[in-house]
């Protein structure tokens, strides 16, 4: 009998969080779920049970994630399985988002992501057990869309702190993946969800259109089910050995590849220039 674990999710009150945590649920899993609004978690999911503990967590807080880590191994006896999913979408050119606007998208992409990892490590460590996976996006993979470079640098951040992670924790026989959806049909790119620049630069018509496609006609006819993306990373985590990076859906896939192609190319074109550095 397959047994089951302690999940630990974040930003679990709408699309692919909350479609993990219900699926999982539904299977038998003990799951700790975090949002910024409490009431909505469990008005969509439930009230604390002996499998479901919601937790109001403000990430960017350290001392309020150690505190719910704490909670969940309190209520459940243990973690095996950290989901860092919680973010937010920010469309803006490099140029014109401010310092405040960028710093906020680290503060929750990143650093919010690394204080639960922080707090959740020691567990995982001391249990010689484990599985972190890190939802980043298609755009920690390839960065190129007019508009999204601070947005897709969180996630080039996660990516590469997952590969540093995964080689640290190989050692306690805990395993970390980042993963890189594409997209998916969530309210991730709804006008109430993803924050845009607050002093747009005219010149930028590129960005603006794009936003524009975005929020447009990208939102609400995404080619990938959320559903079935939870079974997917449920999947994942039954792997004896999990990756390390893993590509989902098959806009990510060919995206990946694309972007592969012409690193692989531009290497070979200047590879004579590139390479002629070493001491004669």
């Amino acid at each position: 009998m397959e047994a089951k674990k302690v999940w630990f999710v974040t930003g679990a009150s709408n699309g692919l969080g909350l479609a993990l945590v219900r699926k999982l649920l539904a299977d038998g899993n003990q799951v700790a779920a975090t949002s910024r609004n409490l009431q909505s978690l469990v008005e969509k999911v439930g009230t604390p049970s002996g499998t479901f503990l919601p937790l109001a967590v403000d990430l960017t807080d350290n001392g309020n994630v150690r505190d719910a880590i704490a909670a969940c191994v309190n209520h459940f006896g243990r973690i095996d399985v950290v989901v860092n999913n919680a973010g937010f979408g920010l469309i803006g050119t490099v140029e014109e988002l401010t310092d405040r606007e960028v710093k906020d998208n680290f503060n929750v992409n990143v650093f919010g992501a690394l204080n639960v990892i922080r707090n959740a490590a020691p567990h995982l460590r001391q249990q010689r057990s484990g599985h972190i996976l890190n939802i980043a996006s298609i755009g920690g993979y390839a960065g190129g869309f007019p508009g999204f470079g601070i947005y897709c640098a969180t996630k080039f951040a996660m990516a590469g702190f997952t590969e540093g992670l995964a080689e640290e924790m190989s050692d306690f026989g805990v395993y970390a993946t980042v993963v890189y959806p594409g997209y998916f049909r969530t309210n991730f790119l709804s006008k109430d969800a993803i924050k845009t620049a607050a002093v747009p630069i005219a010149a930028y018509t590129r960005a603006r259109a794009s936003e524009q496609a975005h929020l447009e006609q990208i939102a609400g006819n995404q080619p990938n089910d959320p559903e079935k993306a939870a079974e997917v990373l449920i999947e994942v985590s039954k792997l004896e050995t999990p990756p390390v990076h893993f590509f989902l859906g098959e806009d990510a896939y060919a995206l990946a590849n694309q972007k592969t192609s012409l690193i692989q190319q531009t290497m070979a074109e200047h590879e004579k220039l590139g390479t002629s550095t070493k001491y004669q």
